[in-house]
């Protein structure tokens, strides 16, 4: 269907009761069109100009966006969007946020709306809301320049009680606004901050937080979580599943009710939220950063395999105001439903230039081993990693003892399969 049939077909009497409404999803997933397609609800994507020639080849609706351009003429988005009957804003990714943020904000006539997409943007802006919440951070402040970061690496590891001549603790830097682990530095000596660029800054700098890091994804709707899986990393940025091991997810009351109390905080009504924390062995968590936007690692798809439904369509659900209290009991399962055991390994080589993939015969024979779809790079060059991001491909396993797949994970992050 083309965008203009769109047009006229959202051109109905406003007050006829059945009048269908459209769901923007901003941003580029296949998978996120593919759920929206399936629930049957009008949709239309809202993509980078790039993706217009196949979303017009498979008849996508599509509208084209730079979301890194702001001027006087971003207010056109909007009113395209009213002009088809758009009234909800899905965001997909990092950089999508705040577009869907504002979009929503106009949709709902609640300007409030804009600002707390600002707020899950802007790590430095996160972690002072959390704090000021009562919500347990370690130590941050924002750089400007090397000069800041050198003077903040000293008074940490002094607070610390650091001697001369003892191994400073480290301090991590990350961009105020990139995803994830883009940009993510951990600095262990002055010499190290002379990898930082100019470009990175501004910057937030932290202390280090011991424990065991994981991440949460939580569905939330008119301000309360609806479904909260607990992803156990292996190796941040490498190896994950979902859920958690017996011994992470019995913090479930307790992980539970912290996500509440950041909900609460952060006055989130709708959509997903992607919070990551550290917890020690006594049960303490310290709360990481958030995100609000659909989780790296392969997360989503994971869910789907442990618990049977898309996490996807759990988002389009959750983001959208008219969803009823009926449709969100009968679409999430119990949370202790799962049978077993849903992980990934994001492979990426470890050298500059490879020949050839080799994928070890007693792997495809493990009974936990799904799929993969790693590959071998065009012309033998390995792009630079970025983030965690750009891997080469992702091996699935499935079954039903933790223990057991935690080892996989682990075993096979230390093989080499480019040669």
């Amino acid at each position: 269907m083309e965008l203009d049939q769109l047009e006229l077909n959202a051109m109905v009497d406003e007050d006829e009761k059945t009048k269908p409404y459209y769901t923007a999803l901003i941003g580029w997933s296949v998978q996120a069109i593919e759920a929206a397609a399936r629930m049957n609800r009008p949709f239309v994507v809202v993509g980078p100009p790039e993706f217009e020639s196949y979303a017009e080849k498979h008849e996508i609706p599509f509208v084209g966006w730079d979301f890194n351009k702001l001027n006087e003429s971003s207010d056109h988005l909007y009113n395209q969007l009213r002009e088809i009957g758009a009234e909800v804003a899905v965001p997909l990714y990092e950089e999508c946020v705040e577009w869907a943020g504002a979009l929503n904000a106009r949709f709902r006539e609640e300007p409030r709306v804009f600002n707390r997409s600002l707020l899950l943007r802007d790590k430095g802006m996160m972690k002072r809301k959390a704090q000021i919440s009562g919500i347990k951070v370690g130590v941050f402040e924002e750089a400007h320049d090397k000069d800041d970061v050198k003077r903040f690496l000293k008074r940490v590891n002094e607070a610390l009680l650091k001697l001369e001549g003892d191994h400073y603790d480290p301090i991590h830097v990350k961009p105020l606004d990139k995803a994830g682990s883009v940009g993510h530095l951990a600095i262990y000596t002055e010499e190290e901050i002379e990898q930082i660029t100019d470009a990175d800054f501004p910057l937030l700098m932290e202390s280090h937080l011991d424990g065991q890091e994981f991440s949460v994804e939580a569905f939330i709707h008119k301000g309360k979580v609806r479904f909260l899986n607990i992803t156990e990393y292996i190796r941040l940025g490498y190896s994950n599943f979902v859920p958690a091991s017996p011994s992470l997810e019995e913090k479930r009351p307790l992980i539970e009710k912290a996500v509440q109390q950041l909900v609460d905080a952060f006055e989130i009504e709708y959509g997903v939220i992607h919070p990551e924390y550290f917890i020690t062995h006594d049960g303490t968590l310290h709360f990481g950063e958030v995100a609000a936007r659909v989780p790296g690692g392969h997360i989503f798809e994971l869910i789907e395999r442990a618990y049977g439904f898309s996490a996807y369509e759990a988002q389009i659900l959750c983001s959208d105001p008219n969803t009823t209290e009926e449709e969100l009991n009968e679409f999430f399962p119990d949370p202790y439903s799962y049978e077993g055991y849903a992980g990934c390994l994001m492979v990426h080589p470890n050298k500059d230039f490879v020949e050839d993939l080799t994928i070890p015969e007693q792997l495809e024979e493990n009974p936990y081993f799904e799929k993969h779809d790693m590959f071998t790079p065009p012309q033998g060059k390995v792009a630079e990693r970025v983030g965690f991001g750009n891997h080469y491909g992702t091996i699935f396993f499935y079954g039903r003892d933790s223990e057991v797949m935690r080892d996989l994970l682990k075993e096979y992050e230390e093989h080499d399969f480019y040669v």
